[in-house]
């Protein structure tokens, strides 16, 4: 038993070599064709030669190392050298690439982490949107390995190019510097993912939110002994059945239907990939906690989007980093990345590169692998361990990411970009590159060859009108726009399928906007309804069906030539109104213009089935011969619910007749003026379409040039008066030279009266200075001694702490006294100067100088 034991042992052990030879002759095949696959890299991506960028504007720190940055490619040195010993089947780490100055820079440190000062940055979508529309990609120069260099983020940004790398180190800076939990990620992903080839996906525009799925009952209750016995089933069996059939019926179509689509999407499927699983792939991931990320999630960085870490597309993880540390996934791969345990705290999963802690790093914890290498290379990695591990990641070696206005509000390269997908093309524009407004455009093709149209959507941003989106069918010619709040007319959207008259028009309104609550209007060449919110009269909704069209009318209250279709009937609905009787509140009434008839229909009372009604019938004012004609039972039938008796009194019926017939008439005219009012926004959306006008924030000074000269204009007046008002403040003639009248070219006697002004102001200035000053030291001195008068009446009497206050009093009234004293010795002997020095100034001042040189 033993022997063939050893045996089969024997026949595995050849097997498994014979499968590994297979396996390294096929990677060996892979590798061959390599340079083959590059060919098949998409024309219209130019080819740029990154050898002749200008680095010798770079700062320094991107042509040397420092001596702690040359410390930290030893320690990664050091721990490559590690890994690949006791990891020789896998590839080498992507540790230290050359930057674009050619020199060695570790990964961690081309990370910056940057928060630039735009509000739609401070989110991931936000960045991953900016990053995926500002760069153009660059494949790989071989699929199955990393690059040689890795460029810094601002010469990225400069040159608007870069692989999957460039874009995912550039955009883990901006989500680090947004406070996400970010790190760039070296792996592996399908031909679809690396090559950016959304031609086999559905656009994000055109997918349908999932539908919740509420989950059965696992558990029936129990049925309990004292229950109430339920009311039988008043259900047809019959309807049951032909409703089970239908249901069927509905099932089969769909399952039939998804049948056909599974069909399609296995011919739609992309061919094998021979480089499957062995494409390098770059991308970011992003882990919960920070900003309130509840879930862990990938980025790509190619188109923006999210994807679940159980993303079949993503197939494995060599690496990841951010701008702090390195981590080593030390998991296995075979499923994808569906099983992969994000905790990078954990050293059994994750091998980190720079660790605080006192434990060993994972790959030096193998006591079997330990035991193959010497004693001395064990006491060496010892001592370089300890030395890692109290080291700190150097500072980024990139200057600051910054991102200027223009350039963030460009986004794409020369301002326009084309995505293709699955039966549909995205483009997308800088804001006003094109004349109407427009920045996205979505075009859906009915087969995969994009040749047949079938719907186009367009966004569009600043227009004066606020359009905001357009969806047109072009199967059925069906045109919908959409609007922000604040266009004139509070339009919100409109579809139609020609902007002429009497055609087919559906409008809705913000009816917050409107005094008279329209919320909605659907109109065609005979009919036209309107829906109405929040109205006092609890009017819902108003239904007019026209006739032919006749002779054109001039309303006086519009601008607009109408044609007068003759007005047959218009119908009201009201909601019910709690304030009054239900056999009293109408629910609906009609008005029979061509047949002069009236319907009312009232809401149902409480616990019956039938409402009441009335319905008057018109007749003429006068007969014939002239004569009023009077109300007749005739011309009312009515029908009171729960009452077998009829209402006998006509005067409360001609009076309700009456006031219906002239609310018939202002009916008739809001029906015109929603006619008008129909002809004037189609005539407007016209003009619109016509002469479209964009428009510019008071904020962006490039642009709205208007804005910006009034601005200098304000600004160079303000200066200018600013100017002249100091020129004034600091002029020490002016209150002498009003009472002169502001001359330029006085007298010799208004010269000498300017100076004696001038001179005598001083003069009281200073007298009444020391005057004041005089006056303060003598009621000092007085107040010094009243406290010491009062201080020998009472001192036998004092306390010690009354004494002492008596003293700090005294102390502070004498500090005053000494410093008045030496105020007013200084005013006495400096008032002279100042008389003297003034006298001197008006002498060589240029405008007295002429009369006073010589007095």
């Amino acid at each position: 038993m033993e022997v063939l034991e050893e045996k089969e042992e024997e026949e595995q052990t050849e097997g498994e070599e014979l499968k590994a030879l297979e396996i390294s002759d096929n990677l060996q095949d892979v590798e061959m064709k390599v340079s083959v696959e590059q060919v098949c890299v998409p024309s219209d991506v130019p080819d740029f030669d990154w050898s002749s960028i200008d680095t010798s504007q770079l700062p320094s720190s991107y042509k040397t190392n420092s001596p702690k940055e040359k410390k930290l490619l030893h320690i990664a040195d050091h721990f490559l050298q590690q890994y690949t010993h006791l990891c020789p089947d896998r590839k080498l780490l992507f540790l230290h690439p050359v930057n674009e100055c050619g020199v060695e820079k570790f990964v961690s440190t081309t990370v910056r982490p940057t928060l630039l000062p735009y509000t739609e940055l401070y989110h991931w979508d936000g960045c991953a949107s900016f990053v995926s529309d500002y760069l153009t990609m660059e494949p790989l120069k071989s699929p199955i390995t990393p690059p040689s260099s890795l460029y810094s983020p601002t010469t990225i940004l400069k040159y608007q190019k870069g692989n999957c790398f460039d874009f995912s180190v550039l955009l883990c800076s901006m989500l680090i510097g947004a406070g996400y939990d970010a790190y760039c990620v070296h792996g592996y992903a399908t031909h679809e993912i690396c090559s950016l080839d959304e031609t086999l996906k559905l656009c994000p525009l055109l997918r349908k939110p999932q539908e919740r799925q509420v989950p059965k009952e696992g558990m029936k209750k129990k049925s309990n002994k004292y229950r109430v016995k339920p009311p039988p089933d008043l259900q047809s069996k019959f309807e049951l059945q032909q409703e089970a059939k239908k249901a069927a019926e509905t099932e089969a179509a769909q399952k039939n239907k998804e049948r056909e689509e599974e069909k399609v999407t296995e011919v739609e499927k992309p061919k094998r990939d021979p480089l499957y699983g062995l494409r390098v792939h770059a991308w970011v991931l992003v882990l919960s906690g920070k900003r309130e990320v509840p879930e862990t999630f990938f980025i790509n960085p190619f188109t923006g989007n999210s994807h679940s870490t159980m993303d079949e597309h993503f197939l494995g993880i060599e690496s990841v980093w951010n701008h702090r540390n390195y981590w080593v996934n030390m998991q296995d791969c075979w499923n994808g990345c569906k099983d992969l345990v994000f905790d990078l705290g954990d050293a059994i999963r994750w091998e980190i590169m720079l660790s605080r802690s006192n434990k060993p790093l994972q790959l030096l914890s193998d006591a079997e692998e330990e035991k193959e290498l010497s004693d001395r290379d064990t006491d060496d990695m010892q001592e370089k361990e300890e030395e890692d591990m109290s080291f700190d990641m150097p500072p980024s070696w990139v200057a600051p990411i910054q991102i200027s206005p223009r350039e963030f509000e460009t986004r794409c390269s020369q301002g326009r970009k084309v995505i293709l997908y699955k039966k549909a093309k995205l483009e997308k524009w800088a804001p006003y590159l094109n004349g109407n407004g427009l920045v996205k455009r979505l075009t859906v093709y009915a087969d995969l060859d994009c040749a047949e149209v079938v719907e186009v959507r367009e966004w569009f941003k600043n227009r004066e009108d606020m359009l905001d989106m357009r969806e047109v069918n072009k199967q059925t010619q069906l045109t919908t726009e959409y609007f922000s709040p604040g266009h004139l007319l509070g339009l919100k959207a409109h579809t139609y399928t020609s902007l002429e008259p009497e055609t087919e028009h559906t409008m809705e309104f913000y009816n917050e906007a409107r005094v008279d609550g329209l919320q909605k209007r659907v109109e065609n060449d005979n009919e036209m309804t309107e829906y109405f919110v929040g109205r006092d009269d609890f009017l819902h909704v108003r239904h007019m069906e026209f006739g032919k069209s006749g002779k054109k009318i001039h309303l006086a209250s519009t601008r607009t030539d109408i044609n007068s279709r003759p007005i047959v009937q218009i119908k009201e609905c009201f909601h019910r109104n709690l304030e009054k009787p239900a056999d009293e509140d109408v629910a609906e009434r009609i008005f029979l213009i061509t047949e002069e008839t009236i319907h009312l229909t009232y809401h149902l009372k409480d616990k019956y089935i039938t409402a009441s009604k009335k319905d008057f019938f018109k007749a003429a004012d006068r007969d014939r011969k002239g004569n009023e004609i009077i109300m007749t039972p005739e011309m009312c039938i009515t029908y009171q619910a729960g009452s077998s008796e009829k209402d006998k009194k006509l005067l409360h019926l001609y009076k309700a007749l009456q006031q219906l017939t002239e609310e018939e008439k202002q009916l008739k005219q809001q029906v015109r003026q929603s006619e008008a009012e129909v002809l004037n926004i189609l005539k407007i959306r016209e003009n619109e379409e016509t002469a479209v006008k964009l428009t510019v924030s008071i904020y962006n000074t490039e642009r709205n040039e208007k804005r910006r000269q009034q601005f200098e204009v304000m600004k160079n007046t303000m200066e200018d008066e600013l100017l002249g008002q100091e020129e004034q403040d600091l002029d020490y003639l002016a209150p002498f030279l009003i009472q002169i009248g502001h001359r330029k070219k006085m007298t010799k006697g208004q010269a000498l009266r300017v100076r004696d002004d001038c001179l005598t102001d001083l003069k009281h200035r200073l007298i009444d200075k020391a005057n004041i000053i005089q006056a303060r030291f003598e009621k000092a001195v007085e107040e010094l001694q009243k406290k010491d008068q009062w201080f020998q009446e009472n001192h036998n009497q004092l306390s010690a702490e009354e004494e002492d206050d008596f003293l700090t009093c005294c102390s502070e009234i004498a500090f005053r006294i000494h410093i008045l004293a030496l105020r007013l010795n200084r005013e006495k002997q400096t008032a002279p100067q100042k008389y003297l020095s003034l006298e001197e100034k008006l002498r060589k001042d240029p405008r007295l100088a002429e009369y006073l040189g010589h007095a």
